[in-house]
């Protein structure tokens, strides 16, 4: 047993490569000669692919699960000790084991793409399979040749040294990275359709309509994954926020931030035959990024909580990563005359230019990020010495950009497409303008002086009330049903309203946990108080709790309301590892629908606590934001396959008097 499951799991992988690597062949020839390659043989190459990566996934759980310390990976990642959900989360918490999902999850997608492909009369989609066989037989080499997780020792230890203290500390580790995954991967299948459209010399909309469900799906769940792990960070990190601008997060907001770009122009396209040559552009890209993304986080070039490894992938993934970049845009720029779009907006002020606008804006801020994530690396990387780019940067660059980018949001859906009247525009925004004004002066006269959020309070009740407005004018009565009927009938569009409303609330959370939040440091001796966002905080105790995988150290802080009446006991605590030279420290949080107050642990001894108190207004409604952004993204995903470019834009029927 100590070898059998290596040997199956280095046979799976094996498999796996052996399928990518026939997989691409045949498809790429078949697409050339469908007469000479048959259906079947690609289903057996996919077979292979999915079976070997299936093969591979069970035989790491299995070494976990038994503590099969003769693997190297359960050697270096598991200890006995590890609680069985973080064991079974164990196998992609490390670099090889993460490979491991990741060809399964493309292996995964690639079963799905085999199923839409009748025949090898289809050479769209014939080439399409045979890019991601390309793409299968990079990461299953990868898997085998740099960062195999099968190999045997001949002298295991008796036990290990355990997960990453981070990843065995949270309900999260089962979440937060198999929905960045199914968002990464899920982005090769739009890539494998435009390069398999490149290579046809054929442009027009087929590879858009065929891969709409595969963007949507990887935008959701990118989308989800973003959530999740800002979260995490949140409820497990203990310093205070959701998102610092670390290098890793910025590595998924980067193609998240490229992908939802492409998924509005891909609508453009499809309804209007404009910007065909920037969506290639930009479904390149987004594959690209996410490349750049794994190389990022898994390669140790940067200086991240998140990145938990060192190892000789890094430069593969930058050879592959300038590979496809290099590949691709030469292949966009040889098709250049056939995917050169015949129509152009007839003026900005219409919904192709508003779309544009929010396209240019959208890569923009990709840029920036990546501009700030990146440049500490050239620099070390040219003169040896480390720079770092702060948060002060990302702020100051973010903050203009989402304020054009939500004014753009709130106009665009409105806007018709061709050219947009004066009259009309006033027609269609009037009442959210007076509501956006209305909401401005109430958070005013609530006695708030923030500028910026006086003005995204204002922005986001405008692009609420305008999306409200379009719904109740365009439904064809008013009763509940008539109006799902709409919702039902018109999925793309109003799933992509929701998730315009999940950005608006998303913003004003932002805008107001930010600039409103109080904070603070103290230091407390036992059985002393201080008062905080209206309550009195005592430091009674501190406890030890022995688990088998952890000393746990925590601080029983009571809140007092003015009426001396206990309404709160916080125990944020500090967990100390076997074999891990720092503890981790998870906050206490007490969220309500209109505040949360957030206590973490400066330093703890048994008489005496150093607390970070922070008071954080309406942050519970973030993660209801993400959720309607999610939410969004699934909605649009049940419309018919008729539906690609998403619904013929909604009748407004124009009523005098708004």
């Amino acid at each position: 047993m100590t070898t059998v499951v290596p040997a199956a799991g280095w046979a799976g992988a094996l498999l796996g490569l052996a399928g990518s690597i026939v997989l691409a062949v045949l498809g790429l020839y078949g697409q050339r000669r469908p007469d000479v390659v048959r259906r079947p043989q690609l289903a057996m190459a996919v077979a292979s692919m999915l079976g070997g990566a299936v093969l591979a996934m069970t035989a790491l759980e299995v070494a976990l699960l038994t503590d099969n310390f003769a693997v190297s990976y359960v050697a270096e990642n598991h200890s006995r000790a590890t609680p069985l959900l973080f064991t079974i989360t164990n196998a992609w918490a490390a670099l090889e084991g993460s490979l491991v999902l990741w060809v399964l999850v493309l292996a995964g997608y690639t079963a799905v793409v085999l199923r839409q492909v009748p025949d090898t009369t289809d050479r769209l989609g014939t080439g399409a399979l045979g890019v991601l066989g390309m793409v299968a037989a990079f990461f299953f080499g990868l898997l085998l040749l740099a960062a195999n997780p099968f190999e045997i020792l001949a002298d295991p230890p008796a036990d290990g040294p355990g997960p990453n203290p981070i990843l065995a500390d949270h309900l999260m580790v089962a979440f937060h990275p198999p929905a960045l995954y199914l968002g990464y991967v899920g982005f090769t299948v739009p890539f494998a359709f435009a390069m398999s459209a490149l290579l046809l010399r054929q442009g027009g909309v087929e590879w858009l309509r065929r891969t709409r469900r595969a963007n949507l799906v990887a935008w959701t769940f990118l989308t989800g994954g973003l959530l999740l792990g800002a979260w995490w960070s949140y409820e497990v990190l203990g310093w205070g926020g959701y998102w610092a601008w670390d290098p890793v997060e910025n590595a998924a907001l980067i193609p998240w931030l490229v992908a939802t770009a492409f998924v509005h122009s891909a609508v453009v396209q499809v309804r209007r035959g404009m910007l065909q040559a920037w969506n290639f552009v930009l479904v390149l890209a987004t594959f690209a990024l996410t490349v750049l993304g794994t190389f990022l986080t898994r390669s140790g070039v940067v200086a991240s909580v998140h990145s938990f490894t060192e190892s000789g992938v890094g430069p593969a993934l930058l050879a592959f990563f300038v590979l496809v970049l290099g590949g691709g845009f030469a292949l966009v720029v040889a098709r250049a005359e056939r995917i050169a779009s015949v129509s152009r907006p007839e003026s900005l002020a219409s919904r192709e230019g508003v779309f544009l606008v929010n396209n240019l804006l959208l890569s923009l801020f990709a840029f920036v990020v990546l501009l700030g994530t990146t440049y500490p690396i050239f620099v070390e990387a040219l003169t040896g010495q480390q720079v770092s780019v702060g948060r002060p940067f990302f702020d100051r660059m973010a903050v203009p950009l989402s304020f054009a980018l939500l004014l753009a949001m709130g106009v665009g859906p409105v806007t018709p497409y061709r050219r947009a009247s004066a009259a009309v525009m006033w027609t269609r925004l009037r009442i959210p303008l007076l509501l956006a004004s209305a909401a401005a002066a109430v958070v005013v006269l609530a006695g708030v002086r923030s500028p910026g959020v006086v003005a995204v309070g204002g922005i986001a009740t405008g692009i609420v009330a305008s999306i409200g407005r379009q719904l109740l004018v365009t439904a064809p009565s008013h009763r509940p049903a008539a109006v799902l009927r709409l919702l039902r009938g018109q999925r793309g569009y109003w799933g992509g309203q929701l998730a315009h409303v999940g950005v608006a609330l998303a913003a004003v959370v932002i805008a107001v946990s930010g600039g409103l939040a109080e904070r603070a440091t103290v230091p407390l001796d036992r059985g002393q108080s201080v008062d905080f966002a209206g309550y009195s905080m005592t430091f009674e105790v501190s406890e030890r709790h022995q688990l088998p995988d952890r000393l746990v150290i925590d601080a029983h802080i009571v809140f007092r309301d003015a009426a001396g009446e206990v309404v709160r006991v916080a125990e944020p605590r500090l967990n100390s590892f076997p074999n891990q030279p720092q503890a981790v420290g998870n906050p206490s949080v007490w969220s309500t629908p209109t505040r949360d107050i957030y206590v973490s642990l400066g330093s703890l001894d048994p008489d005496r606590v150093t607390l970070n108190l922070f008071r954080y207004p309406l942050m519970v409604w973030l993660w209801v934001a993400g959720l309607l952004m999610v939410a969004g993204g699934f909605w649009a995903l049940g419309g018919r396959r008729r539906q690609v470019a998403g619904p013929a834009e909604p009748r407004v029927k124009v009523r005098t008097g708004g």
